[in-house]
């Protein structure tokens, strides 16, 4: 297998971040209807938004936070971390029926996540719905079992038990805030470089550990889940490793690395044709040639990894 290569750039991630785009439009006028609005509406990239919501939280302009955060949940639906922001967004602006619908989300999502437990108790604590005691008693769960996170889950579970109290005062999101891990860009760039770093040396779950610190900090980031499929499938969890593929190439179809990989995972997989039509993709969008058709071909003319 080929070493991971990352080009060191200023500002990492900045130089691989997709260009957000509003889809040209025909906007109506004469010369008959040649698309649909559904066509030309607007095209959000989600890390781009997710980047927008986080600065509005640290402005406390939770309303434009929140415009924000929807865009990412709407882009791309299985991001955890876009729904915590979301819940982060709306708890801010004490819109707890909003906070509630994407704290719901964050949970389906990740059954054991801490801090979208913690905010949907606080928005069904906010509604005085019953179910909240409920949230608050598996996070009482998980402060008596906690470990090196033990100070973030104890200020998340006591804010939800003090939204519980009878006297509980207006917002209460602050520690919420801290809880969804948000970092600045430049810690997210270099915890994407040392996971990168990590993967070479075949050290996965560290490796896993720093891309979802990379992925707090930029959200639903193409590369960020490619990197993510690929670790997962180094670990032998093919269907997880799908998964990132897929929700990689939702966001941005022609991602080289993710359509190259996602190709390599069906050849492991023994799915050939599955694989030739990731390499077509390639060779379409690649029109004078690149790396990662090219890698993609050697794997399915070995009938697997080149050289094994």
């Amino acid at each position: 297998m080929r070493m991971l290569k990352v080009v060191l750039m200023a500002g990492a991630l900045a130089g691989l971040s997709m260009t957000g785009a509003v889809a040209a439009g025909g906007g109506g006028g004469g010369g008959g209807m040649s698309s649909m609005p559904s066509d030309t509406g607007p095209r959000y990239d989600p890390a781009e938004e997710y980047a927008k919501a986080v600065k509005a939280i640290q402005a406390k302009d939770y309303k434009a936070a929140a415009r924000s955060a929807q865009r990412v949940a709407d882009a791309a639906p299985k991001s955890l971390d876009g729904w915590k922001l979301l819940g982060v967004a709306q708890s801010g602006a004490e819109n707890w029926k909003g906070a509630k619908k994407a704290y719901e989300k964050a949970v389906k999502l990740a059954p054991d996540d801490v801090a979208s437990h913690a905010g949907l108790g606080l928005a069904l604590a906010k509604l005085q719905d019953g179910k909240a005691q409920a949230e608050l008693d598996w996070l009482k769960g998980k402060s008596a079992t906690c470990t090196a996170d033990c100070p973030t889950v104890k200020a998340l579970t006591a804010e939800v038990e003090k939204a519980l109290t009878p006297a509980a005062a207006a917002g209460g999101s602050a520690a919420l805030e801290r809880g969804t891990l948000i970092f600045s860009a430049d810690l997210g760039d270099r915890a994407y470089v040392q996971a990168v770093g990590l993967i070479n040396e075949k050290r996965y779950d560290e490796a896993l550990a720093s891309l979802d610190a990379a992925r707090a900090a930029f959200g639903p980031h193409p590369d960020v889940l490619t990197y993510q499929g690929y670790t997962w499938r180094k670990k032998g969890d093919h269907a997880r490793a799908e998964a990132y593929y897929r929700q990689a190439l939702a966001i941005a179809p022609d991602h080289r690395g993710a359509t190259e990989y996602y190709g390599e995972l069906k050849v492991e997989r023994g799915d050939i044709a599955g694989a030739k039509q990731m390499l077509a993709k390639l060779d379409a969008f690649c029109a004078y040639g690149c790396a990662e058709a090219e890698e993609l071909r050697r794997w399915i003319d070995a009938g697997g990894e080149p050289g094994l």
